[in-house]
């Protein structure tokens, strides 16, 4: 590396609600050589900054345009809604979203649900961001359906939630531009978030294999057999002491007299 190379590293970004710590751990114990540094960022700007270059991965919250983007789904996450603990709702284990129908249900612009048509009834107006949305429920002023991690993102001692039905959920995924800055490490990313091991034939470090073992010579094992003793291999497959075989008296041989009884 010449001293106008800057040493590898890779930039990881996220949307609020996914924790990437896990995933962070094993980066850090496999490549520990290769810093990893994380950057929040909103669900409508990260495919602009994935498109950007200004993160080599990040976790979105589909759909997204993949105009550019490559994106593998991860998992997909429970839709609750947020309601004051002295709600109705808190006394049941899961509410459908037809028993939201003469509820106010808040919809803040930074809502990454894929509505068809929210349930409810809309507010006056629509709060800039989840974050507010969550500070009106507080206040009485309606309620709100987030995915479940956003819920405990921005928990309030005064709040709780509940699993709504019949609604969208939200599916999170790895995405990366098409044209990747450092493929190699985006590859290593990848593997880990995949669940593949260091062994792996992706791997970027797999353990070196181990040299094999010489097979024994044929000839010298064969010379080793022959000059054994006759006796060697009585009792086993080799020695023929079934009836019939090499082993047993030849006809009209001298037997030993037989011993006495005691």
């Amino acid at each position: 590396m010449t001293g106008s190379e800057e040493p590898p590293s890779f930039r990881l970004a996220y949307v609020p609600g996914v924790t990437p710590s896990k995933w962070v751990r094993i980066w850090n114990e496999r490549l520990p050589d290769v810093p990893l540094t994380l950057t929040t960022v909103t669900a409508a700007e990260a495919p602009a900054l994935l498109r950007g270059r200004e993160a080599d991965a990040g976790f979105v919250r589909l759909p997204v345009d993949r105009t550019g983007l490559s994106a593998i789904p991860l998992y997909t996450e429970t839709s609750v809604v947020v309601i004051p603990k002295d709600h109705l709702f808190a006394a049941v284990e899961e509410v459908s979203a037809e028993e939201l129908a003469d509820e106010i249900v808040l919809h803040p612009l930074d809502d990454t649900l894929d509505w068809e048509r929210p349930p409810g009834q809309p507010a006056f107006e629509r709060p800039a961001t989840t974050e507010d949305a969550v500070e009106l429920v507080a206040a009485g002023i309606g309620l709100l359906v987030v995915p479940q991690s956003l819920a405990r993102l921005h928990h309030r001692k005064d709040l709780t939630y509940r699993t709504v039905t019949g609604v969208p959920e939200s599916r999170v995924a790895l995405s990366w531009a098409e044209e990747e800055v450092a493929p190699d490490l985006v590859e290593e990313f990848i593997g880990i978030v995949r669940g593949r091991t260091v062994n792996s034939s992706r791997g970027r470090t797999p353990t070196p294999p181990q040299p094999k073992q010489k097979r024994a010579d044929k000839g010298g094992a064969q010379r080793k057999t022959a000059g054994r003793p006759s006796g060697g291999t009585a009792g086993k497959s080799g020695g023929k002491n079934a009836r019939g075989g090499s082993g047993a008296p030849k006809s009209g041989a001298k037997r030993g007299k037989p011993r006495g009884r005691k």
